[in-house]
């Protein structure tokens, strides 16, 4: 059967969006490999229907992380039989592009995000140069891409000319949520599930809390900020408020995000990746049956008006953030409404619906055999 190798830089563990589309790859016919780093906490992976592989690299992070993942994944690829990489964001394009044009064999782009404008990178001239280099180096040259919203999709097109089919990162359908009250639960939670890192607006929620009463914050996840935040939650004397929860599996995770009273997905303008952002959390917030804070950037805003699913923040500042928690919190027949409208719109924003556009799309590069 014809093998897809799909390549990422993180943590095979905790990637839900990478699990699900590897599962049905797999499924549907395809023998699948997944291929990330092996990090010294990493957890034993759970069995999947697809293999995965794990790199191990000397350095951990920064330039010269990147620079030996990425000669480790080009040997990887080099003494690996394929049909077809997929290399999920631009840290893994070069050794997939360069591998399959030595085999004649097919390269696909991921692009979870608009990797030259995320703001790790964009706020680095000499990084950002490096990455563009890459992208204008590879991209144009790809017959196959996609990406997870249209906004994207439209910006990498008119940038790099190749055209990118839309797959959005949904998830899997949950089972039928009660219709009961949250609102009188003794703590309600605020979660927020994700990376801790720069952009994300954590520092102005954790501000928020100093006025929010009757409330806890979780925190789902690690990252670049951890340390940085957890710093500000004591030097504001917030212990009693705020909960880091580290990294949870997603099976974890998706048991604890329908326990959530209102989600997180707060994202400061800081670069076009961001602005035009539809981020995987808010798609969960959604199928949890959980109202939302989101940013009034355009695809959220399309989907509040299409299924009125969210509250959206003109401003991201710590009143705002604070106002609109309180009002969720007070207003019981509005919270219901949106929360009776999630679980409309999770009919339809699921990944058993959205999965048939990533199938469709491989076969056109290789027909399945199963």
């Amino acid at each position: 059967m014809p093998r897809i190798l799909c390549t990422v830089t993180n943590d095979l563990a905790y990637d839900q969006r990478m699990i699900r589309i590897c599962t049905s790859l797999a499924r549907a016919g395809y023998e699948v490999w997944l291929v990330g780093r092996n990090r010294p906490a990493s957890r034993p992976l759970k069995e999947e229907p697809f293999r995965q592989i794990r790199l191990s690299c000397f350095f951990e992070k920064g330039k010269l992380f990147y620079l030996e993942y990425n000669l480790r994944l080009f040997f990887f690829l080099l003494a690996t039989p394929f049909d077809a990489v997929c290399s999920v964001d631009l840290d893994t394009i070069l050794p997939g592009f360069l591998v399959s044009c030595l085999r004649g064999k097919t390269c696909v782009y991921d692009a979870h995000e608009y990797f030259t404008e995320v703001p790790e990178v964009v706020r680095r001239p000499a990084v950002k140069r490096i990455w563009e280099a890459v992208a204008r180096f590879t991209i144009p040259r790809l017959k196959y891409a996609y990406t997870v919203g249209h906004g994207l999709a439209r910006l990498l097109e008119e940038r790099y000319g190749t055209h990118f089919t839309v797959i959005r990162n949904v998830p899997l359908p949950s089972p039928s949520l009660p219709a009961s009250d949250k609102s009188a639960s003794e703590k309600p939670i605020i979660l927020y599930q994700g990376a801790l890192n720069e952009g994300r607006g954590l520092e102005f929620v954790i501000e928020a809390m100093q006025e929010i009463e009757g409330a806890e914050l979780w925190l789902a996840g690690e990252g670049d900020l951890s340390e940085n935040l957890r710093a500000q939650v004591r030097g504001q004397g917030l212990n009693d408020k705020v909960r880091f929860l580290g990294y949870l599996a997603p099976a974890e995770l998706q048991a604890l995000t329908p326990k959530a009273h209102i989600g997180l997905n707060l994202l400061e303008n800081k670069g076009l990746s961001y602005y035009y952002s539809l981020a995987n959390k808010a798609f969960d917030y959604i199928q949890a049956g959980v109202p939302s804070l989101n940013m009034a950037f355009p695809e959220y805003a399309e989907l509040q008006k299409e299924y009125g699913v969210f509250v959206l923040l003109e401003e991201l500042s710590a009143n705002a953030i604070r106002q609109s928690v309180d009002r969720l919190l007070r207003d019981k027949a509005g919270y219901e409404q949106i929360r009776a409208n999630c679980r409309e719109a999770g009919k339809d924003l699921n990944w058993e619906k959205e999965e048939k556009r990533l199938l469709a799309f491989y076969a056109q590069i290789l027909l399945p055999i199963k």
